[in-house]
């Protein structure tokens, strides 16, 4: 199958998948942010792991890879983000172990899936294909791919973010310039680590500014 069909198709199927998922469970039945994510986590996983299990990828490797890199470029991206999370307006906190619950739950695991989902998966369906798209053994070969996973990495987070009510006006545009810089912290390491540290960075910071006046965390009530 042509390489750019099969990049069309996951990114379809994703793209769809987390518009729904955003579209069903915020706006249709309005679960708050701490429910809204079971479904979101759960779905999400699922759709990732059967993704692993058809590519094939050496998650080992993926990870292991440039992993220096990864870190650094995430720590640099991650402190962009960070300092933009300060720059938005404070809101309440939780309390005690609510708090604890919100760094771990809003913060890590959410952080962790969105990197994952938005930022890392459509960019690896571009790599897995790139053999059979051809010309990646230059230079401009390589920033042609590089620039196809951003592409495909932004209408993933493009239709995502659609599917809340919150986000279908010039706000989407942050959100995207954002997930812009994350993804490529990506790309240019080749390792997953610079997407995952800066977005869960982020998500965690947000909750500690206030979940409810930071756009980072979906869905608002």
């Amino acid at each position: 199958m042509n390489g750019l069909v099969i990049t069309a198709i996951w990114v379809i199927t994703a793209s769809f998948l987390g518009f729904c998922i955003s579209a069903i469970f915020s706006n249709s039945i309005k679960l708050s942010r701490r429910v809204f994510l079971i479904p979101y986590v759960i779905l999400i996983s699922a759709f990732l792991f059967e993704f692993i299990n058809i590519s094939k990828f050496d998650l080992g490797a993926l990870f292991s890879h440039n992993w220096l890199w990864g870190v650094i470029s995430g720590v640099i991206i991650g402190l962009l983000l960070v300092k933009n999370v300060f720059s938005q307006p404070a809101s309440r906190q939780s309390k005690g172990w609510n708090f604890v619950l919100d760094i771990v739950w809003i913060g890590l695991v959410y952080g962790i899936i969105d990197a994952l989902f938005l930022n890392v998966m459509p960019v690896l369906v571009v790599w897995l294909s790139a053999p059979l798209i051809g010309g990646v053994t230059t230079w401009p070969g390589k920033i042609g791919i590089g620039a196809l996973g951003l592409v495909a990495s932004l209408l993933v987070t493009l239709a995502y973010h659609l599917g809340y009510a919150e986000f279908r006006n010039r706000r989407v545009g942050l959100v995207l310039f954002g997930n812009m810089l994350i993804t490529l912290a990506f790309i240019i390491s080749v390792n997953p680590l610079g997407a995952v540290l800066s977005h869960a960075a982020m998500h965690i910071v947000a909750v500690i500014r206030g979940p409810e006046t930071t756009i980072q965390l979906p869905p608002h009530r």
